[in-house]
C-alpha cells in the first residue's frame, strides 16, 4: 500500500502512520532500528529497493530523505509505504524542496523511532565529513558507498580517511568480506610462514581493491602493491608471497568462482560471487559498534599501499601476480574432473541388472552411455 501526502508536514505524516497501524493491525512492531537514506531523486527508487531487501533481515523504519529542487518555495511531499511495498517494515519517503532541503535533520527527527539506534546511508555521493553532517551526527553508524561516488575512488577514500570518526563505514568494505575470509582461512593452514609481500589486482574503479590492499598492509605489515587491470570490475586476484611459495586467489573476469592455489595442496575452486548492495547493507546493519578493522585499513593501511605503475598484464608477465587466464583454464579443468568423478561414482553405484550380467560389462556399458551423452552435449 502506498499513501501519498503532497504538501504536508511531519506531524501529518506521523498521524497518518498511527492511523494506518490502527487500520491494518500490527505493522513491524519489532523494528530494531531506524534507517535514514539520504539520496537524490534520480536514485531514490533503486535505494528504496535495496533498503527493502536489507530490512527483511533487520526490520526497521526506513526514512528516505529525497533532496529535490532547491529552488522555489519550501515544500514537503510525503509518502508512506506499507505491506508489500515496504519489505519487512514501513517506508516513509520525504521529498524536500526549496530552502527546506537544507534542514533534513529537522524534518527527520519527529519520525525517528524512540529508544532505537539510528543508521544513515548515503547510496551515492556522501558528505565530506559524514560524522559532521547534520543527519549523520544523529546516527550510531554512517554508511557511505565510495564505489558510487562521482569522484575517483582513491580520492573518495582519502577524504573518508581524513574525516574518519568511530561509526563510519563504507559498502566497498563489505564487498571484500568474502575475500578476507578466504585469505585468512588460507593463512590458517600450514606452513605457518610470514607473508613477505602481497599483490592485489583490481579494476581502476574499485575502491574495494584499495581497501583490501590496505587491510593486508595493516594486518600483515608487509609491502603491498596494487597494479590496475584494464578489464573487468572489482577485485581480480591476490597473491601472498611466502618462503615456501605463493598463495594465489584468483577470480576470473566477470566470474563468480575463484581458484585458490597454494604450495603442497591441490588447486581448489571456491564460490566467490559479486555481492549485491542489499547483501552489503544487511551486513553493515548487523553491527552498531565501530568497525576497528575497517578504521585500521582506511586510516593506516592505505598509506602503506604502493600504487604500482605496472598494469595487471605487466604484473603477470613479471611473475608478481597470478594469471586470470590460467586460473580460468584451471577452473574449467577442475570442473571437468569433478564431473568425471561424479560420473564414475554413479557408475560404481549402478545396481546389477536382473539378467545377472557381470560387473565389468555393466561398467563398460554405462561408461559408453556417459561418453555418448557427453558428446551430444558438446
Amino acid at each position: 500500500m502506498i499513501v501519498d501526502l503532497p504538501n504536508t508536514s511531519t506531524a501529518a505524516v506521523s498521524k497518518r502512520l498511527v492511523k494506518l497501524r490502527s487500520d491494518t493491525g500490527a505493522m513491524a512492531l519489532s523494528r530494531v532500528l531506524t534507517l535514514v537514506v539520504v539520496v537524490d531523486e534520480a536514485e531514490a527508487e533503486d535505494a528504496i529497493d535495496v533498503a527493502n531487501d536489507a530490512s527483511r533481515q533487520h526490520p526497521c523504519r526506513i526514512i528516505v530523505v529525497v533532496m529535490g529542487n532547491r529552488r522555489g518555495s519550501a515544500r514537503l511531499d510525503g509518502q508512506i509505504r506499507v505491506g508489500g511495498d515496504a519489505g519487512a517494515s514501513e517506508v516513509v519517503v520525504l521529498r524536500l524542496y526549496g530552502p527546506l532541503a537544507k534542514h533534513g535533520r529537522s524534518v527527520v527527527t519527529p519520525l525517528l523511532l524512540a529508544d532505537s539506534p539510528i543508521v544513515v546511508w548515503w547510496p551515492t555521493d556522501g558528505p565530506k565529513d559524514p560524522a559532521a553532517d547534520p543527519i549523520g551526527a544523529m546516527a550510531q553508524r554512517r554508511i557511505t558507498d565510495s564505489a558510487r561516488a562521482s569522484i575517483a575512488p582513491r580520492a573518495t577514500l582519502k577524504r573518508l580517511a581524513a574525516s574518519y570518526a568511530p561509526g563510519d563505514t563504507d559498502l566497498a568494505w563489505s564487498r571484500v568480506t568474502l575475500w578476507r575470509a578466504l585469505l585468512a582461512a588460507a593463512l590458517d593452514q600450514p606452513p605457518f610462514e610470514p607473508v613477505t609481500a602481497a599483490t592485489v589486482v583490481a579494476a581502476p574503479d574499485s575502491p574495494s581493491g584499495e581497501l583490501l590492499a590496505g587491510w593486508l598492509a595493516a594486518r600483515l605489515r608487509c609491502p603491498v602493491s596494487l597494479p590496475r587491470a584494464r578489464q573487468g570490475t572489482g577485485i581480480i586476484s591476490v597473491r601472498l608471497e611466502r618462503a615456501s611459495g605463493s598463495v594465489d586467489l584468483v577470480r576470473p573476469l566477470d566470474g563468480n568462482t575463484a581458484m585458490l592455489r597454494q604450495p603442497g595442496q591441490p588447486d581448489r575452486t571456491l564460490a566467490l560471487h559479486h555481492r549485491s548492495d542489499a547483501e552489503c547493507l544487511a551486513d553493515e546493519l548487523r553491527r552498531l559498534d565501530p568497525d576497528e578493522v575497517y578504521a585500521e585499513a582506511l586510516t593506516t593501511g592505505l598509506a602503506g599501499v604502493r600504487r604500482s605503475s605496472r598494469t595487471a598484464s605487466e604484473a603477470v608477465r613479471a611473475g608478481v601476480a597470478p594469471s586470470p587466464a590460467e586460473a580460468e583454464e584451471a577452473t574449467q579443468r577442475l570442473r571437468r574432473e569433478a564431473r568425471a568423478a561424479g560420473s564414475s561414482a554413479m557408475v560404481e553405484k549402478m545396481p546389477m541388472p536382473a539378467d545377472g550380467a557381470d560387473t565389468e560389462t555393466v561398467k563398460k556399458a554405462a561408461a559408453t552411455q556417459l561418453a555418448e551423452a557427453k558428446e551430444r552435449r558438446s
